[in-house]
């Protein structure tokens, strides 16, 4: 078992949430099985899955599988939009324990808003609630804008986590901002791009021909040296361990200033206040 272990970064209720993490979309339960096992025995520590992924039962077995104490191992899940209310976040919570074959979840989110609907606000009541049951250890949102945020935290609401698309093509500067006001951690999904050319940008490839690191590594340090948690998908064994290996170099204030210049408008991401699930 490898020694690579992810340092941690303390939440605001001072539960430990390990710097990276393996995303697990769009896994069916076989991968997620073997993603999850492989990368556990790997040195991962953090796993992300949700209700929507369907495959919470995969990650469970792949949980056990690996070997590795559960006291070890941070799992996050989230859950839709038919349980937001007050009394939703336990039937969602008790649902994803039975899939996953859990006895407490470490990170439950809110998976979208869906202002449309607007019950996230009763939903996140829901999770302070849930989380003095002692079945959730931290809780949050994900996708989660500015507007959305403020609400929360005009009702004393604040999540200790808020998980979004962020990478140096979409840096959402404004709830980066908003989180480091209030103690709240950004995860980040989809980090080092959705399949796009972000990886091929001759600023990023510059930076890793300097390092002597792939460009995915040297945006995961990117993230990770900026304070986010991201959470990269792959099922491929030597993917997973080229983004886990990225704690042993720095890269310079120059560097991240240049790779946060690449931000640009994209409008083709997806709108939360119209997009959820």
């Amino acid at each position: 078992m490898s020694n690579n272990i992810a340092p941690t970064i303390a939440l605001r209720n001072g539960v430990a949430m390990p710097q990276l993490g393996l995303g697990t979309w769009p896994m069916d339960d076989a991968e997620a099985t073997r993603a999850v096992s492989g990368a556990l025995q790997m040195g991962y520590r953090l796993i992300d899955t949700a209700e929507n992924y369907r495959n919470e039962a995969g990650v469970g077995a792949g949980i056990r599988a690996s070997g590795v104490a559960r006291d070890q191992l941070f799992v996050t899940t989230k859950f839709n939009r038919e349980w937001h209310s007050v009394e939703g976040p336990r039937q969602a919570c008790e649902a994803s324990l039975k899939r996953l074959g859990l006895d407490y979840i470490d990170l439950l989110l809110i998976h979208w808003p869906n202002p449309k609907q607007d019950r996230y606000v009763e939903a996140f009541q829901g999770l302070t609630r849930l989380l003095e049951t002692g079945l959730v250890r931290a809780i949050g949102t994900s996708n989660f804008t500015v507007p959305h945020l403020q609400r929360l935290l005009g009702q004393g609401l604040v999540p200790h986590v808020n998980q979004i698309q962020l990478d140096p093509y979409h840096l959402r500067s404004d709830i980066v901002a908003l989180h480091q006001a209030h103690g709240i951690v950004t995860e980040t999904w989809s980090p080092i791009g959705r399949g796009g050319d972000m990886l091929a940008d001759p600023a990023i490839a510059a930076v890793a021909k300097r390092h002597g690191r792939t460009p995915a590594q040297v945006v995961l340090r990117w993230h990770t040296q900026r304070g986010f948690v991201p959470a990269p998908k792959s099922s491929d064994p030597a993917r997973q361990a080229q983004n886990l290996n990225i704690f042993d170099f720095q890269l310079s204030d120059d560097e991240i200033a240049a790779l946060n210049a690449l931000d640009r408008p994209d409008p083709n991401m997806l709108d939360a206040e119209r997009f959820g699930h």
